[in-house]
């Protein structure tokens, strides 16, 4: 039971460019929720010397304490809201904390086609390997909080979101343990102070938005290194699908 002071803290983990962003923007839009923008992400720069852009000033910009951190996203909510919003990606938990720390959280995975990821990525970022979108990390997560449960956790698509945004959301609210509320649809555009300082790189999209963008369309032709990447996180993300909301 939780105390009455005590928020619903909902861990929606997904890899990069996979309209994390816009989630948070959504549940941002409600009263009653706070947002984090990815807490663990100075750590896992500070601890693997990744040259991800703005790097240096992420660093400087956030706590790269794993157990702080973990003390702080599991602690109370900011404003004393009921409910908050974390946005976490399982390939930055290269510390000494992991989801098997959370238990007090309601963990949820967001999902997308391989392709649609590969091909938003390599606008913004050198992609490396396929390591870096994390569908296998996401995948190893997902089984983790299966087997705690004893039941599957909730997981959604982002075309499904983009598809029919209203029906998503509310769906994914009563998975979540949530009441839908319709001001998850909106939010105002531009910059939010919740934003990490990472932001300026890479959320230009989702700053000119108001909401969810237009139904997603055919999935993009890749090919070369970006094509075998694709193809290297098809059967993470098939698994996944597998357990998707469908609406």
């Amino acid at each position: 039971m939780r105390s009455a002071v005590e928020p619903i803290r909902i861990a929606m983990w997904s890899g990069p460019r996979n309209i994390s962003t816009a989630m948070m923007r959504s549940f941002g839009a409600r009263p009653d929720c706070a947002v984090s923008d990815e807490p663990f992400y100075g750590a896992f720069l500070k601890a693997t010397g990744e040259p991800y852009p703005l790097a240096d000033e992420t660093i400087a910009e956030m706590d790269c304490d794993w157990e702080r951190v973990l003390a702080t996203q599991s602690g109370n909510a900011p404003e004393r809201r009921k409910v908050w919003y974390q946005k976490h990606m399982p390939h930055h938990m290269v510390g000494p904390v992991s989801i098997a720390d959370m238990p007090k959280h309601t963990h949820a995975f967001l999902i997308r086609a391989p392709e649609r990821v590969v091909a938003s990525y390599r606008a913004k970022n050198e992609l490396r390997s396929p390591e870096m979108l994390g569908f296998a990390q996401l995948r190893s997560y997902f089984d983790r909080e299966k087997d705690r449960l004893g039941q599957v956790p909730v997981v959604i698509d982002s075309d499904t979101i983009l598809t029919n945004p209203k029906v998503a959301l509310s769906s994914l609210c009563e998975g979540l343990g949530i009441g839908w509320d319709p001001s998850m649809l909106s939010w105002e555009k531009g910059p939010h102070p919740e934003d990490g300082v990472w932001g300026a790189h890479w959320y230009d999209k989702v700053n000119a938005s108001t909401g969810f963008g237009n139904a997603p369309g055919p999935l993009p032709e890749l090919d070369g290194e970006y094509l075998k990447a694709a193809e290297a996180c098809r059967e993470d993300y098939e698994y996944l699908s597998k357990h998707a909301i469908v609406v």
